[in-house]
C-alpha cells in the first residue's frame, strides 16, 4: 500500500503541489499523466525518499521492495546478462557468501545460503535474465558482450531489463517505451501484464496505459485526481467533468453579472443601498472564476501536396545497404496517391535503412526505382533535431528554406505545427523536445511533399501532441510511411502494414493483433522452448504458402528435434544438480572428521555439472534464437 499524503512541493522555485493526496493499493495498475512539467518524474522521486517534500508525507507498507530503472545508463566491461544479473543484490550478495563459507567448509552456513538460495529462485536467474534481454531486442550472442559496445539508447534498454528483473513489490516506471521499438514495447506490454506487485507508469504511449492500467492519477492544477479504468476511460470521465464545470462557470458569471449590474445601478440610491449592500455581499461568497485548462488546443496541419498519378514509387528488385553490405534485397513494391503504410520489423533489420532509400539518402545497390520528376517527399528523423541551429528562432531556421516566401507565410506555415508567435521567435535551443519535434515537422513540409516518411515521429510528443500528429496524418491528402513503436498511432493511421525482416521487405497479411499475436509466439520459444514444437504461423502471404506449409514444416524438424534434445539434457542435468545440492545442505554432512572426501567429491561434481549446465544452456539459447531466425525467414516471402 501507497498512500500520498497531502504533500506540498517547491521545486526550482516552482510549486508543484499543493496538497496533493492519493491512495495505491496494492496491485493496482496506475498510469501516471498530467502534462509535461506538471510534477509526475518528481512525484516518482518523493515515492523513492530521492525528495522530501515541505508538507506532508508519503507512507509505503513496512518491507515493500520497489525497483526502478536506474538514472545513470549502465556502463562497463561487464556483459549485458552479468549486468542484469548483478540488478538482483539479494543473489549477488548470496553467492559471494557462498564462495566465502565454500572456502571455510562452514557446512550450516552453505545449506542456510542453498536454502535461500532455492527460496529467490537463483537456479532460474540466468535464464529469466536472459529471456527479459532477448524480449528487448538483444540476441542470445549480444547478451554475452560487453556494455560498452552497446550505444546509450541500447544500454538504456539493458537498466530496463534490470528494473524488470529485480524482484519488487512496487515497480516505477518513468517513460519506459522511449528507447523501444515497436516490437519490444508490444513485448514489454505482455511482460508487464503478468506482473503481479503494484505498477505505477508514466506514459505518453495511449496503448500501454489502455493495456495495462486500471486507474489513472492525473496530475494538474498542483493536485492528483483519481479516476477509475484506463486511459480512454479517463479522458471521456474528464470531458464530461470539464464540460459540467464550464457550464458552472458560466452560470457562475452570469450571476455575478448580474449581480454586479444591481450594484452598480442602486449603490448610491438611498432607497436601495440595503439591496445593493446585500449583493455586494453575495458577490463576494460566489467562487473565483474557474481556470479551465483545455489540453485539446493543440493542432497540426500538414500542407496538401500536388496530386500526381499512382504510382508515386515503384521499385523493381532492388536492393540497398552501406558500402558493400546488403541490407534489404528483392525488393518489389509500389507506394501511391493514397497509401498509409507502417514498417515492421524488429530494431536493425532495415527499417530506417529502406526509408533512407525512399528519401534518396540512399542509392540503390541493385534493381531500379520510378518515381515522378516532380515527387517531393518529407523525410522525418529524430537526429535531425542535432541539424537544427541552437542559437536561431525557429522564423530564422525556416527563412532560408523558404527563401521566396514572406514573414507573414513564414509564421502561418510555424503555426500549423502549433508554433505561434511567442514560440516562433525564441531561440531553438529553450525549447522543449515536444516544440523541436514540431519545429522539425514544418521543415519537412516547407515544400507541400507528395510523400511522408515519418521515423519516430512520436518520440517527444506527449499524448495531446500524439493526438493532433493521427489527426494531421488522417486528413494529409498525400501519402505515409511510417516507423514507430506507438501501436495506437499505427491502429489509427495505417491501412497496410510491410514487414522488413530477413533482409526483405514484403505486405504483412494481419494486423497489430495477428502482429502481437506473433511475437509473443516467438518470445515463448525464447524464454521457454515450450512452442518449439509447433510450427509458427506464417506472417505474410498465406494464402500462396499453404502448399508449401508442410514442407516448411519438414526443413525445420531436425532443428526442432535438436532443441528437444538439448532441453530434455538440461532437465537431466538439473536434476542431477538439484540431488546433489540436496545432500549437500545436510548440516550433518559437515561434521568435523566425518565424509570430507564424500563432501569434497561431491562438490567437484557439482563444479563440473554447474559448468556443463552453462554450456547447454548457451546452446538452448542459441538453438532457440536460430529456430527463431529460421521461422522468421520461412514468413517472408
Amino acid at each position: 500500500m501507497l498512500d500520498i499524503n497531502d504533500i506540498t512541493l517547491r521545486f526550482g522555485g516552482r510549486l508543484l503541489f499543493n496538497g496533493a493526496s492519493a491512495h495505491i493499493s496494492d496491485g493496482q495498475r496506475v498510469g501516471l499523466t498530467g502534462r509535461n512539467g506538471t510534477g509526475k518524474t518528481t512525484l516518482f522521486r518523493l515515492i523513492l525518499g530521492e525528495l522530501a517534500s515541505d508538507d506532508g508525507d508519503i507512507t509505503i507498507t513496512k518491507g515493500h521492495r520497489i525497483a526502478t530503472v536506474a538514472q545513470e545508463i549502465p556502463d562497463g566491461d561487464i556483459s549485458l546478462l552479468d549486468c542484469v544479473l548483478k540488478a538482483d543484490t539479494e543473489r549477488t550478495a548470496l553467492l559471494a557468501e557462498l564462495e566465502k563459507a565454500e572456502q571455510a567448509q562452514d557446512g550450516i552456513k552453505i545449506s542456510d545460503i542453498h536454502e535461500r538460495l532455492n527460496v529467490i529462485g537463483a537456479a532460474s536467474a540466468e535464464a529469466r535474465a536472459g529471456a527479459i534481454l532477448y524480449g528487448l531486442g538483444f540476441s542470445a550472442e549480444q547478451q554475452k558482450q560487453p556494455l560498452t559496445d552497446f550505444s546509450g539508447g541500447w544500454r538504456m534498454r539493458v537498466a530496463l531489463a534490470s528494473a524488470l528483473f529485480v524482484p519488487s513489490d512496487i515497480l516505477l516506471l518513468d517513460e519506459p517505451t522511449n528507447h523501444l521499438d515497436l516490437e519490444a514495447t508490444l513485448w514489454l506490454e505482455n511482460f508487464l501484464s503478468r506482473y503481479v506487485g503494484t505498477l505505477i507508469i508514466i506514459s505518453h504511449d495511449r496503448s500501454l496505459l489502455n493495456h495495462l492500467c486500471t486507474r489513472i492519477l492525473h496530475i494538474e492544477g498542483l493536485k492528483i485526481q483519481s479516476y477509475g479504468g484506463n486511459y480512454d476511460a479517463f479522458e471521456q470521465t474528464r470531458a464530461l467533468q470539464m464540460e459540467n464545470e464550464q457550464k458552472q462557470a458560466a452560470r457562475t458569471e452570469e450571476k455575478r453579472k448580474h449581480l454586479q449590474a444591481f450594484v452598480d445601478r442602486f449603490r448610491y440610491k438611498a432607497s436601495k443601498a440595503k439591496q445593493a449592500q446585500s449583493r455586494v455581499k453575495m458577490l463576494e461568497k460566489l467562487p473565483e472564476k474557474a481556470f479551465l485548462y483545455d489540453e485539446s488546443a493543440l493542432h497540426f496541419t500538414f500542407p496538401s501536396p500536388q496530386e500526381l498519378p499512382s504510382p508515386l514509387i515503384k521499385i523493381e528488385n532492388g536492393s540497398v545497404g552501406y558500402g558493400e553490405k546488403v541490407v534489404l534485397s528483392r525488393l518489389n513494391l509500389r507506394i501511391d496517391a493514397d497509401d498509409r503504410i507502417a514498417l515492421l520489423g524488429a530494431n536493425g533489420n532495415g527499417k530506417s535503412t529502406f526509408a533512407k532509400l525512399l528519401a534518396g539518402k540512399l542509392k540503390p545497390m541493385g534493381g531500379e526505382i520510378f518515381a515522378s520528376s516532380k515527387l517531393k517527399v518529407g523525410y522525418y528523423a529524430q537526429h535531425q533535431t542535432e541539424e537544427l541551429s541552437k542559437d536561431l528562432t525557429p522564423i530564422q531556421q525556416m527563412q532560408p528554406l523558404m527563401k521566396d516566401a514572406t514573414e507573414t507565410q513564414i509564421r502561418a506555415h510555424l503555426g500549423a505545427f502549433g508554433l505561434t508567435q511567442q514560440k516562433a521567435e525564441t531561440r531553438i535551443e529553450l525549447l522543449s523536445g515536444g516544440e523541436k519535434a514540431r519545429l522539425l515537422f514544418a521543415v519537412m513540409t516547407r515544400d507541400a511533399p507528395n510523400i511522408l516518411l515519418l521515423d519516430e515521429p512520436t518520440n517527444h510528443l506527449d499524448i495531446d501532441a500524439r493526438e493532433a500528429l493521427i489527426d494531421a496524418i488522417n486528413a494529409y491528402q498525400g501519402a505515409v510511411i511510417l516507423i514507430t513503436h506507438d501501436p495506437h498511432l499505427i491502429e489509427l493511421t495505417a491501412d497496410r502494414l510491410w514487414l522488413i525482416d530477413g533482409g526483405r521487405c514484403a505486405p504483412y497479411d494481419g494486423d497489430m493483433d495477428d502482429y502481437r499475436a506473433l511475437l509473443a509466439q516467438k518470445a515463448k520459444i525464447q524464454a521457454a522452448g515450450k512452442a518449439a514444437d509447433k510450427p509458427e504461423k506464417p506472417a505474410v502471404s498465406r494464402k500462396d504458402e499453404r502448399r508449401e506449409a508442410a514442407e516448411k514444416r519438414q526443413q525445420l524438424a531436425p532443428l526442432r528435434k535438436k532443441l528437444k534434445d538439448v532441453e530434455t539434457r538440461l532437465e537431466k542435468l538439473n536434476d542431477q544438480k538439484g540431488q546433489i545440492e540436496g545432500i549437500l545442505e545436510d548440516p550433518t554432512l559437515y561434521m568435523v572428521g566425518m565424509n570430507a572426501a564424500k563432501v569434497k567429491s561431491m562438490q567437484i561434481s557439482l563444479a563440473q555439472l554447474e559448468t556443463e549446465i552453462d554450456k547447454t544452456e548457451e546452446e538452448w539459447l542459441n538453438l532457440s534464437a536460430e529456430l527463431e531466425a529460421a521461422q522468421s525467414e520461412q514468413t517472408t516471402p
